[in-house]
């Protein structure tokens, strides 16, 4: 089973929605807290439902039990809080969550899925966090960053 991740920042549309055909994602999960700023640009929730529709014949969905709290956001964003601290809170955050029961796993291997967040690479960003994760949860998952 593949999960593919993916960012929006610094990246055209033309690009974000190619990029996304081209691999054959039919789902898009948004693990973003936060999915209607006005900064997310195409990528707002109901745009973004169209266009991947439209574009992708792809369906959206917004899954915020894989985004972080508010607090770690701020803690990490707004207050410059380090990596290694933000990554161990949110590591422990769904392993305390149990993401792995609480997600409909059949799914994925049915429908190829993305996990959409704003972070234009996967290095410093949570949707990576939450596909290693899932790897060790299930062992026959690969991921792809595109």
């Amino acid at each position: 089973m593949e999960i593919f991740t993916i960012g929006f920042t610094q990246t055209p549309a033309r690009d974000f929605f190619g990029k996304l055909k081209r691999a054959g994602v039919r789902r898009l999960v948004d693990v973003r807290l936060n999915n209607t700023s006005q900064l997310a640009a195409y990528a707002k929730r109901d745009d973004l439902q169209y266009f991947l529709r439209a574009i992708c014949d792809a369906e959206y969905l917004h899954l915020p039990v894989l985004a972080p709290t508010q607090e770690m956001l701020d803690q990490y964003k707004k207050l410059k809080g380090g990596w290694p601290t933000y990554e161990e809170q949110f590591l422990n955050l769904i392993a305390d969550r149990q993401i792995e029961d609480e997600l409909d796993r059949p799914s994925f291997g049915e429908l190829p899925s993305a996990l959409l967040c704003s972070e234009l690479t996967a290095v410093h960003c949570h949707r990576r966090l939450v596909v290693e994760y899932l790897q060790e949860k299930w062992t026959d998952l690969k991921i792809v960053h595109l």
